[in-house]
């Protein structure tokens, strides 16, 4: 009973890293090809194939764990610092609605030169 709750655990992980992926293959697919130059990262066909590969290994029956985590990580690595940065090259930067966007001057805890 216990293994059987492991197993449905690990399956909902699995496909939680599979949406993972496919989201960002997805976002990565959406962009502008200029965007990712502009932004200092690795091209688009580059993320494209590697994101592909890890939504490839995934769905793979075999299960393949050290390709699953190298997969999880590329995908998280796009999300985290590729993603931010096409989005502020692009003005997509999903601010709540303030419009503006970020400074270089901003801290953690807004401006830190008075709002000037």
């Amino acid at each position: 009973m216990l293994l059987n709750g492991f197993y449905s655990l690990w399956g909902l992980l699995t496909l939680a890293l599979l949406i993972l992926s496919i989201y960002a293959l997805v976002h990565a697919a959406l962009q502008r090809e200029d965007a990712f130059r502009a932004a200092g990262k690795q091209t688009k066909p580059f993320w494209l194939i590697i994101l592909g590969l890890a939504v490839v290994v995934q769905l793979l029956p075999l299960g393949f764990l050290l390709l699953n985590l190298v997969g999880l990580v590329a995908a998280i690595v796009y999300i985290v610092d590729v993603k931010p940065a096409i989005a502020a090259i692009t003005g997509r930067g999903g601010h709540g609605g303030r419009g503006g966007g970020w400074s270089s001057s901003d801290g953690p805890y807004g401006p830190y030169n008075g709002n000037r």
